[in-house]
């Protein structure tokens, strides 16, 4: 299960980033520079090229980890394993789990975050996304958290796709086509 959500997600994000579809490689670099706590408005260290022919690789190894899992789920050999039941889970590993996504999320809805950022410049759809991707982070938690590998994939995969949602859409605050708008004086 967790080749078929990882190629479908590396297949999407590599051919739209390596195509620049929509500027999606120069909005997942300002993204990427906005998100990083230290230095995060200096000079990147890596350029929009670089990001490109790294979502390329990915485009180009997606496809057949995905053909491989679903190979695999057609043969009955995949399973929701993989990831250890419950019981021989520690304790002190769900509360540092629980506690680096609960600094992450407070990290991407603070004023400055990118969350709060996507959901004040957005529209429905984009807000639907950033719903539905702080909820799949959530439900990735608390299915691991159950033992329940296939349905964290599965919130897995329904998060980054929500993430890829956001990096193609575009942002209300941009100028129109036109210019912006005379100030008044």
């Amino acid at each position: 299960m967790f080749s078929v959500a990882w190629g479908v997600f590396a297949t999407a994000f590599g051919w739209i980033v390596a195509t620049d579809f929509r500027g999606a490689a120069h909005r997942f670099h300002a993204m990427s520079r906005a998100a990083t706590p230290f230095g995060g408005a200096g000079a990147s260290c890596v350029g929009v090229g670089f990001l490109r022919a790294v979502a390329g690789v990915f485009g180009l190894i997606g496809p057949f980890v995905l053909g491989a899992g679903l190979l695999d789920l057609w043969r009955g050999e995949a399973g929701p394993g993989g990831l250890p039941p419950v019981p021989s889970l520690p304790a002190w590993l769900l509360v540092c789990e629980a506690l680096v996504a609960g600094v992450g999320l407070w990290t991407m809805w603070r004023r400055s975050g990118m969350l709060r950022r996507e959901w004040d410049a957005g529209t429905g759809l984009r807000r639907a996304a950033v719903v539905v991707l702080t909820a799949s982070l959530v439900a990735f938690l608390v299915t691991l958290g159950l033992g329940q590998g296939g349905w964290a994939v599965g919130s897995w995969l329904v998060g980054g796709l929500c993430s890829l949602t956001l990096l193609l859409g575009r942002r209300t605050d941009q100028p129109s086509a036109a210019g912006p708008a005379p100030a008044d004086s």
